[in-house]
């Protein structure tokens, strides 16, 4: 998902989509309804940070962690 918003952000269009990826996420949100919502916020910190290459509130030490994680 940080790809996607990425590359949405950057105005590129991606042409990969791979069924076994896709796969992967149903199997994932048939067993927990909410592990899309966790991983688009997640996504979309990941975006955050490559774009402009900080975190919201976070000092350097904790942004190498975070990415680190």
């Amino acid at each position: 998902m940080a790809s996607a918003f990425t590359c949405a952000q950057l105005g590129i269009v991606p042409t990969v989509r791979h069924a076994d990826y896709l796969g992967s996420w149903l199997k994932v949100l048939k067993e927990d309804k909410r592990a899309i919502f966790r991983a688009a916020s997640q996504a979309s910190r990941a975006a955050d940070f490559i774009l402009t290459g900080q975190t919201p509130g976070a000092d350097a030490g904790q942004q190498v962690a975070e990415v680190a994680a």
